[in-house]
């Protein structure tokens, strides 16, 4: 049965990783529903995201190359930094220190209080709230070309809160960016830019991890259905961003936004009535 499971679970990364919604509180809600009723793991969770950030690599590899192509001349001297790209690469860079310092501060926390399905479904309403405001308030009139060094600081910070499941790493970071002025293209192309380095570097921690230390188990599952679920999540994942760009370019986040509130007040009421555990 975890084969099946490691599928659902990799079927259900690939879907929520990129929409606003938070693909960690997904899995952290669906092991509650499976046959094992288990939590799949933080290192289940970020080991997964591996295949979805494989995904934004494919997805958006003119943009990736280009980045780092000139920032590499811009630091051997050949370019300006003021060069746009080169400016984003530096503030991607900068931006994903914040989530990299306190995920290892935290770490403890993050596997086990952080994951508490009370926390969840609050950070799901919490969050679903801001997105709503960013979205009809901000002015949506900035591109990328216009990323300044306190936006890129703030885009981290807003990255780093999505270490708690439910804040959603998509839905913290595209808020920010509406809240800061950005469009909604912009703010979307621009958080899935900033989670390549943190995912990454995340995943790759928690897989060295869990061969080195826990013999190559995420929570219930093996390395091998932890692969398959990877796998699986890379092939939905890049689906779903093809679809979210087109989306939100004639779309509001609304939708999303009711998702989340509906979702954060289903589990409180099945955690009110004894159907899961917290």
């Amino acid at each position: 049965m975890t084969w099946l499971e490691s599928i659902i679970l990799g079927l259900l990364q690939g879907l929520t990783e990129f929409l606003p919604i938070s693909s960690s509180a997904h899995l952290r809600i669906a092991g509650e529903f499976l046959p094992g009723a288990a939590d799949p793991g933080a290192a289940f969770t970020a080991i997964t995201q591996i295949g979805t950030e494989i995904a934004v690599l494919i997805y958006f590899w003119s943009d990736i190359t280009r980045i780092i192509g000139r920032w590499c001349r811009a630091v051997a001297g050949k370019l300006p930094h003021r060069d746009p790209d080169v400016r984003i690469g530096w503030f991607i860079i900068l931006g994903s220190i914040p989530i990299g310092v306190l995920g290892l501060l935290f770490e403890s926390r993050i596997e086990t209080t952080f994951r508490s399905l009370w926390l969840v479904a609050t950070m799901l309403i919490v969050f679903g709230v801001l997105l709503a405001l960013a979205d009809r308030l901000g002015k949506q009139q900035k591109s990328l070309d216009k990323l300044t060094l306190r936006d890129g600081l703030l885009y981290g910070l807003a990255q780093a809160l999505a270490l708690i499941p439910g804040v959603s790493r998509s839905g913290g970071t595209i808020t920010m960016g509406l809240a800061l002025g950005y469009t909604r293209p912009a703010a979307a192309r621009y958080a899935f830019l900033l989670a390549v380095p943190a995912v990454f570097a995340s995943g790759f921690y928690k897989l060295f991890t869990s061969i080195t230390q826990d013999g190559g188990t995420q929570g219930p599952y093996g390395l091998g259905e932890t692969a398959v679920a990877t796998l699986v999540a890379f092939g939905v994942g890049y689906a779903v961003i093809a679809w979210l760009m087109r989306f939100i370019s004639t779309h509001s986040f609304r939708p999303f936004v009711w998702y989340r509130i509906g979702l954060g007040v289903g589990i409180y009421v099945l955690l009110g009535l004894g159907v899961i555990n917290a």
